[in-house]
């Protein structure tokens, strides 16, 4: 007991020298970290600011060029705005959101865009996915493949429009030659049959966007470690168990984000159906966005094509919500 109060009585002389203050027994001093700036101090105000001033050039273009015109948009939903520079435009409420419910023409359009979008989507994805596996393998010349497969993603749609229509000509089109050669019929106008028209752009946008769900999935494959194969291997797992069991849950989150992607993207087409159809025949391949546009630039009905784009975002939250809540949901399950 003696040498413990000798201890304690050294370590107070000590400090006392040192400091210049004695410490009260059972608080000891606090560290200068303790000390320093809180989270509400002047300097985390400091840096706060800071940061946003560091961040607004970027922001600025997001502010002026996306969300400031998707809020007009939203106000133009509820007028009656028309062209015409003496129309004076009127606030209406929900009026156009009550002619788009009973508009048949608009349906008809949002339901050919789910086709497409689908359409184009999952037959996109699986025929990436194999190609995507056979490009990860060690084959000879890989480096060219690889970059074969991304020249159609390098190519602006107006010009693989244009490019597609030439193979869809009825006369000298590559496609209807090729079937002559073949003694498979005389052709047809692919892009004008009512039966035709919808499957061969869907053919036109799987082939479009093809490259970029490779390179991502590409990138996930990459990612996979070597070893997880070869340890399966040796257990005496199949290709197709090793896929299931080893390749897809390491590019499942990739998988995933790409497809929710290629879906909104192809549900908002416009530039690729505009060049192929035009939205034709008899309103077969008429998007979403087509309508719209037609609305507003054809008819001058910009109040109405607001509406219609206004619903439009709706859906497309929609989708954004349920693919955060599925990787909410896989990333819970997965911890």
């Amino acid at each position: 007991m003696n040498s413990s109060k000798a201890l304690k009585k050294g370590v107070f002389v000590a400090s006392e020298a040192v400091t210049g203050r004695r410490p009260r027994p059972g608080h000891p001093r606090k560290g200068p970290a303790a000390t320093g700036p809180t989270a509400t101090g002047p300097a985390a105000v400091r840096d706060r600011a800071a940061a946003w001033f560091l961040v607004l050039p970027a922001l600025l273009p997001i502010l002026i060029l996306s969300v400031g015109p998707l809020l007009y948009g939203i106000a133009l939903a509820f007028t009656d705005a028309q062209s015409g520079r003496t129309r004076s435009t009127q606030w209406i409420g929900t009026l156009n959101f009550q002619d788009l419910w009973y508009d048949t023409l608009f349906w008809d359009s949002f339901r050919i865009g789910l086709l497409w979008a689908f359409g184009v989507t999952v037959p996109q994805f699986l025929l990436a996915l194999g190609l995507a596996l056979l490009l990860n393998q060690r084959l000879r010349l890989r480096w060219l493949a690889r970059a074969l497969a991304i020249i159609p993603w390098a190519m602006p749609e107006v010009v693989v429009g244009i490019m597609w229509r030439l193979v869809y000509h009825p006369d000298a089109g590559v496609l209807n030659e090729t079937l002559r050669d073949l003694g498979l019929g005389d052709g047809r106008d692919w892009l004008t049959g009512l039966a035709t028209a919808l499957p061969a752009v869907i053919l036109v946008g799987i082939w479009a966007g093809m490259p970029q769900t490779t390179v991502a999935l590409l990138a996930g494959l990459q990612n996979t470690p070597h070893e997880l194969h070869e340890a399966a291997a040796l257990d005496g797992a199949g290709a197709w168990r090793r896929f299931r069991t080893v390749t897809w849950p390491a590019i499942r989150p990739v998988a995933l984000a790409i497809s929710a992607l290629n879906l909104i993207w192809n549900f908002n087409a416009f530039a690729l159906v505009y060049v192929l159809t035009s939205g034709g025949p008899g309103g077969r391949t008429r998007l979403p966005m087509l309508f719209a546009y037609e609305e507003a630039f054809r008819y001058g009905q910009f109040g109405y094509a607001a509406a219609m784009g206004c619903v439009m975002v709706a859906v497309i939250s929609v989708l954004l919500a349920c693919f955060l809540v599925g990787r909410i949901r896989g990333g819970g399950g997965e911890r």
